[in-house]
């Protein structure tokens, strides 16, 4: 019993601050450490340029100035849905930032679902199934919310607005 009990303890401590094991290429050119972000919540959308949904990278980027003492957002780019982010990594940034002046960390493009999801991805759906949260990522701009410890404390529908009140209630 103390063996199954110390067991679950650190199979919970272990997978609890996976999140800040990852480092992921970022679209400038540098790398995105996410054990910078202990301390902040942590935001991960996934990102298209052609998508309906693309517009909320205005309200991301205004989530992000309002809250970035406390909360990183991070963008990864995919192609998964519709083949809505066609573009290059090179095309994504000037993108971004031309059209909606995106300064918050933006990944370099990759996929979120089937069978070469990238292993971040990989991670934020264990956690979200280990919470009953089934198929978190359904389309373009679904989003993880992390708390400053690194642990899932919500997802979000590529519907929900950055700055709609179900998010702005974890940062308030």
């Amino acid at each position: 019993m103390k063996t199954l009990l110390l067991s679950l303890v650190l199979s919970v401590t272990l997978t609890g601050g996976a999140i800040y094991d990852f480092k992921v290429p970022g679209l400038d050119g540098t790398n995105i450490d996410f054990s910078k972000f202990k301390g902040k919540k942590i935001m991960i959308v996934n990102t298209a340029s052609k998508c309906g949904n693309t517009p909320q990278y205005a309200d991301l980027q205004k989530l992000y100035d309002k809250y970035k003492d406390k909360l990183v957002i991070v963008g990864f780019p995919a192609n998964n849905f519709g083949g809505q982010e066609p573009g290059t990594n090179g095309e994504i940034k000037e993108f971004c930032s031309k059209n909606y002046g995106v300064t918050f960390p933006m990944a370099d493009k990759i996929s979120v679902k089937g069978d070469d999801i990238a292993p971040i991805y990989k991670y934020l759906e264990d956690e979200a199934a280990a919470k009953g949260l089934a198929d978190p990522v359904k389309w373009n701009f679904g989003k993880f919310l992390l708390d400053e410890n690194g642990t899932l404390i919500a997802t979000f529908s590529p519907k929900t607005q950055p700055m709609a009140d179900e998010i702005l209630k974890y940062l308030n």
